[in-house]
């Protein structure tokens, strides 16, 4: 399609069909009930999250929970920062993963404190394990990530127009995990702070979880949301009815997620002799081979944008240099820097947000997910697409710098 490119980008053709299929009611009605079930859902959880935090307050006390409660802050926020990275290409909702911080932090550790015992109850007198070692390489990776998995479930279900990918499931176990850790860290620090407040026995236990390990939970549990994502990636609109179609996927998560937790609580015990041993020769590998497992993710979820783009440059939506800047590493770089020069960094960050969600939009319109909302949010993005390219292209123009900077 030839298009006659001036200061205003081009001219769009007319929307896709896709897009009248709502009605604005039905499109409020569908945004009120999605809010409504997360709001719900966040209520509940930071009931029980509250309820954890009190136990804490009553078996630590206050002024202890208040000390490690920040130290316990700085594993959170170096995991939450290296999610944020990962999903830093198609957002997710904040409110999404606000639940899946919260399950993690309240309900996983109550469902924890609440089944080990039984677990233990059931099936320690089975083993030849002490009762210590059982419930660190048997109960604990059993029952954790049973209940973080658990939790996946409820996003995998209740979100699945969010929730169509394996980097969206690693996102969501990572939060999930991550608001676990936040927990255990807190009882750990605090149990080592009770002895005789700041000293070596707190100082060793926050750099060996804190700075050394604070990744460890999301190594686990990232399978389950790796698995989850290929499940809601293979199926259709409706499936998740069915629980027959994902469940397998879970429990194919679940394997390797316990059996890392074993390796991981059991290494040093079984394995090793040493803990400098055992953390260059496991720890450090598998922390290196999930960054490359991600990694490879993520350069295939940037290769899918480049791909949905495309779709929109060939229909008239979006301008040939635009599908290199927001489909492409290195467009993206170049792009932001030219941006900077002109002074319109803000302006274009937000078209390649809208661009980012528009290919995320797009990708599960062709898959068929929930086509009604998705087509709905299509048409919004659509029309974002044409403004701000307006706003940045006035804002470049106005810097006086020439929009040939765009190729």
């Amino acid at each position: 399609m030839s298009q006659q490119v001036d200061g205003r980008g081009p001219q769009p053709p007319a929307p896709s069909p896709y897009a009248t299929a709502p009605t604005p009611r039905q499109l409020e009605r569908g945004r009120r009930r999605s809010t409504a079930a997360v709001t719900v859902l966040l209520v509940l959880t930071a009931a029980v999250a509250v309820l954890v935090a009190r136990f804490l307050a009553s078996a630590l006390g206050p002024d202890t929970l208040f000390v490690v409660g920040l130290l316990a802050l700085v594993p959170l926020a170096i995991v939450l920062v290296g999610l944020w990275w990962i999903d830093r290409w198609d957002p997710e909702p904040r409110g999404w993963l606000a639940f899946a911080l919260l399950w993690g932090a309240g309900v996983s550790v109550f469902g924890t404190l609440v089944l080990g015992e039984v677990f233990t109850a059931a099936f320690a007198e089975l083993s030849a394990l002490d009762a210590g070692t059982f419930g660190a390489v048997v109960q604990a990776p059993v029952v954790e990530e049973v209940m973080k998995g658990a939790g996946l479930i409820v996003v995998f279900l209740a979100a699945r127009s969010h929730f169509d990918g394996p980097v969206d499931g690693v996102v969501y176990a990572g939060m999930v995990a991550a608001g676990f850790a936040f927990t255990e860290n807190i009882l750990y620090f605090g149990a080592a702070y009770g002895e005789v407040g700041w000293g070596p026995e707190l100082a060793v236990t926050f750099v060996l979880r804190g700075l050394f390990s604070p990744f460890a939970h999301v190594l686990f549990t990232v399978w389950i949301g790796f698995f989850l994502g290929i499940a809601a990636h293979r199926m259709g609109p409706g499936s998740h009815a069915a629980p027959a179609r994902w469940a397998g996927w879970f429990l194919l998560g679940l394997v390797p997620a316990v059996l890392g937790h074993v390796l991981w609580n059991g290494g040093l015990a079984l394995l090793f002799d040493d803990f400098f041993s055992f953390y260059v020769l496991l720890q450090v590998p598998l922390f290196l081979a999930a960054i490359a497992a991600v990694l490879l993710l993520m350069r295939g979820e940037r290769r899918l944008a480049h791909e949905k783009l495309a779709h929109y440059e060939r229909t008239g939506w979006l301008l040939p240099q635009e599908t290199v800047m927001f489909g492409t590493r290195a467009g993206r770089l170049q792009s932001r820097r030219w941006a900077r020069r002109a002074g319109a960094g803000d302006q274009l960050v937000q078209l390649e947000r809208t661009a980012r969600r528009l290919a995320a939009v797009r990708h599960r319109l062709d898959r068929g997910h929930d086509v009604e909302r998705n087509a709905a949010e299509e048409s919004r993005l659509l029309r974002a697409t044409v403004r701000q390219r307006q706003e940045l292209l006035a804002a470049v123009g106005s810097a006086g710098v020439s929009p040939a900077g765009l190729a």
